[in-house]
């Protein structure tokens, strides 16, 4: 474990390790179980996924709301009182005609074999309303740029607003390896083969593995806890060594 530190000038930003919001963005708090809706923190991946970055917060008092008419922006929002120092005012402004930018002012000291990338926040793959922001991926170099200055946000679709909300997470920030230090290459026939006996053994087990865990949600789709079982024996076997 390494440590990620960093400074920023707003502290309501509130960097922290992503968590998921229930009730809220995540799901409602209802058991695995017969007649239960399904949400997305009962899916083991996803919620692995969902907690491996950091949230970054919306750090002002009033609501803003974002759209376009005519082709024009429209940032429908009170940042308060214009601070006494260089900072962009007001802090959201058009980056061209598809994309928009706020400035984030935080800076985050990764090593030289790390770099920091932004992504949307997990509670838009949850959103069903169109009104969450959608941060672009983009992946930057810290150990040497010193400031993530501004973010870059996708604009809304035609009809749609993105909604800023005082306490909402706006973004989620990934640690990842400078480089994508990998080839792509087929298996091998015996690689092949042995990932093919492997996923043949689970299939064969899944409904002992299964027994206690198999559920049936509102919507008449089924679940199983497969996956969870097998990711809690993998976890044990870590520990252990």
């Amino acid at each position: 474990m390494h440590d990620v530190k960093y400074r920023l000038v707003n502290p309501a930003l509130a960097p922290r390790r992503t968590k998921l919001e229930m009730p809220g963005w995540a799901g409602q708090p209802k058991p695995r179980a017969d007649g239960s809706h399904e949400y997305a923190w009962h899916c083991a991946p996803f919620t692995e996924g969902a907690q491996y970055g950091i949230e970054i917060f919306y750090p002002y008092q009033n609501e803003l709301r974002v759209s376009k008419k005519d082709g024009q922006w429209i940032f429908d929002g009170d940042f308060g009182s214009e601070p006494e120092s260089d900072l962009q005012w007001p802090p959201f402004r058009g980056f061209g005609n598809e994309y928009y930018t706020y400035q984030l002012l935080l800076d985050l000291k990764v090593g030289k074999e790390w770099a920091v990338r932004t992504e949307p926040h997990p509670r838009f793959y949850t959103d069903t309303t169109g009104t969450v922001p959608i941060a672009v991926p983009a992946l930057l170099r810290t150990e040497w740029w010193p400031m993530i200055s501004f973010v870059v946000f996708k604009a809304p679709m035609a009809g749609q607003t993105h909604i800023f909300r005082p306490g909402e997470p706006m973004l989620q920030l990934l640690v990842l390896p400078v480089t994508a230090d990998f080839v792509l290459a087929p298996m091998n026939e015996e690689e092949a083969a042995e990932r093919e006996m492997r996923g043949r053994r689970i299939h064969a087990s899944r409904p002992t593995l299964a027994e206690d865990s198999t559920w049936t949600s509102d919507t008449d789709t089924v679940f199983d806890g497969t996956y969870r079982y097998l990711l809690r024996a993998a976890k044990a076997r870590e520990r252990e060594t």
